[in-house]
């Protein structure tokens, strides 16, 4: 059983969320093992850093979270009123999405399947 009225639990659940700037982008066409090198090299890094690490990376996928970066910055800063020379990544990660199945035709009338595999990207800021 509930512990208390609906009202009630949606007001406790409310009351504890999270309030650190955030961005995430659903169903990115890059898998995420290849999304996760990207992420990785910028975590914990202040913004101005991370923004000249991801122009300059080579990936695909560098592309995609400079761009979902600066949505990021551009809500702190508007949203929560901070100042883009203090934010540094917090947290960043990638989790899997949904896989489109594509079907590759083979020698002697057999298919292999292929696997396009999406992932959701998320970045959350903080002030230092």
């Amino acid at each position: 059983m509930a512990k208390g009225h609906r009202s009630q639990i949606k007001r406790e659940r409310n009351a504890n969320k999270d309030t650190r700037p955030s961005a995430k982008l659903s169903y990115a066409r890059v898998s995420v093992q290849k999304a996760c090198f990207v992420l990785d090299a910028i975590r914990g890094k202040n913004v101005e850093e991370a923004l000249a690490i991801l122009e300059y990376n080579p990936r695909y996928a560098s592309s995609i979270i400079k761009k979902l970066l600066e949505s990021a910055i551009a809500n702190a800063e508007n949203n929560n009123g901070m100042n883009a020379e203090n934010l540094y990544i917090a947290e960043c990660y990638a989790n899997k999405g949904p896989t489109m199945k594509r079907v590759r035709p083979r020698a002697q009338g057999r298919a292999y399947r292929i696997e396009k595999r999406m992932s959701h990207i998320t970045i959350v800021l903080d002030e230092r």
